[in-house]
């Protein structure tokens, strides 16, 4: 019953909708690996820190070369795995680095450095990550984002982090290269 659910919902939304996000748990449960079977485009966000790299795989801490892939790796590599047989068509994978401080920090660096290793050996592509910012913060009870920001219709005053961080989803709405997007103006 929830595959017929999840699916029948789908391909309602097919109907009307430009994109389909479908917001699922990193765990290992039966409707998560669904929900990743039917991704054109799979965004995995990844705080900027190895408690949560490891999610991804383990690697060695003086090398950060990567020992193996992690569960959550293995259970997408299952899931594009098994779309490709059914319906020939890939998963793109991208990971991106999120709540990122704007200092430099040497951990920073690693982290980057190992997921630059990871993706090279278990295939997803790297995103430019977003910064932590207050204004996140501040939408989210309101039940905002970004993009509901307008200079004309909003009464929230702009600053230079506003702008750097509808900047931010610009360049990663390029780096994943929705055909529907190709060569079209990104405006907000």
């Amino acid at each position: 019953e929830e595959t017929h659910r999840l699916l029948s919902s789908i391909q309602r939304l097919k109907k009307s909708c430009d994109f389909i996000i479908i917001d699922a748990p990193g765990g290992d449960t039966f409707l998560s690996r669904l929900a990743h079977t039917q991704a054109d485009t799979l965004i995995t966000p990844l705080n900027d820190s190895f408690v949560d790299f490891d999610l991804l795989g383990d690697v060695n801490p003086q090398t950060l070369e990567v020992v193996r892939p992690s569960f959550y790796s293995e259970m997408v590599w299952s899931c594009r795995k098994k779309k490709a047989q059914t319906s020939r068509q890939p998963i793109d994978w991208i990971v991106m680095r999120n709540r990122m401080s704007p200092l430099a920090a040497r951990n920073k660096e690693r982290v980057g450095e190992a997921l630059d290793n990871l993706s090279k050996r278990i295939g997803f592509r790297l995103a430019p990550g977003l910064s932590e910012r207050v204004i996140y913060r501040e939408l989210f009870p309101a039940g905002l984002t970004l993009l509901d920001l307008t200079e004309k219709g909003s009464n929230v005053s702009f600053t230079m982090s506003h702008v750097a961080a509808r900047q931010e989803m610009r360049d990663l709405l390029i780096v994943l290269q929705l055909p529907e997007l190709v060569g079209a103006e990104i405006t907000f």
